[in-house]
C-alpha cells in the first residue's frame, strides 16, 4: 500500500501488519496530524538480525534519535549491518527507522519516497510535537 505523507508517499507492506489496511491508514494519518505518537499495530518482524534491528527501532521514543552505532552496540553487530536492516524495513514510519541517524547527526538515507527529505519532515514533526530537539543527545566520538 502507498500512503500519502507530507506531500510524499510512503510504501507500507501491509502483509507485515496484522491489522487492516484501513486501520494502518487511520493511524498513519493520526501520526501525520500530530495526534498519535505510538502505533497500536501488530508488526510481524522478520527473523534474524533484521528483525532484531526492527524491534530495537520500535523502542526509540517519539521525538528522540539513536545512531546506527548505538543500535549496533546494543545488538552486537556493525553500524553497516544496522543500516542495511533499516533499509529493509517493510513498514517505515510504523517501525521508526527515521529515528536512526549517523554518528555525526547526518540523516543518511531513508527508504520512503523523497528519501532524506521525508526523514527530515518526520523528525521535525516529532521534535515540534514533543517540544524537544530532534536529537536527545549529541553523539560521542566513539559511536558510529
Amino acid at each position: 500500500m502507498h500512503l500519502p505523507l507530507f506531500e510524499s508517499t510512503v510504501a507500507i507492506d501491509e502483509s507485515a501488519v496484522v491489522e487492516s489496511p484501513e486501520e494502518i491508514r487511520t493511524q498513519v494519518r493520526e501520526y501525520e496530524r500530530g495526534d498519535r505518537r505510538a502505533f497500536d499495530l501488530t508488526v510481524e518482524f522478520p527473523d534474524g538480525l533484521a528483525g532484531a534491528v526492527h524491534r530495537a527501532m520500535t523502542e526509540i521514543p517519539y521525538g528522540e534519535t539513536r545512531t546506527y552505532g548505538d543500535l549496533a552496540q546494543e545488538l552486537d553487530t556493525s553500524p553497516v549491518a544496522v543500516g542495511q536492516a533499516c533499509g529493509s524495513n517493510p513498514v517505515p514510519v510504523i517501525v521508526p527507522c527515521h529515528r536512526v541517524i549517523g554518528s555525526d547527526g547526518g540523516l543518511r538515507g531513508y527508504s520512503a519516497a523523497d528519501g532524506v527529505a521525508t526523514k527530515r519532515r518526520l523528525l521535525d514533526l516529532e521534535a515540534s510535537e514533543s517540544g524537544g530537539s530532534v536529537q536527545s543527545e549529541l553523539p560521542s566520538e566513539s559511536r558510529n
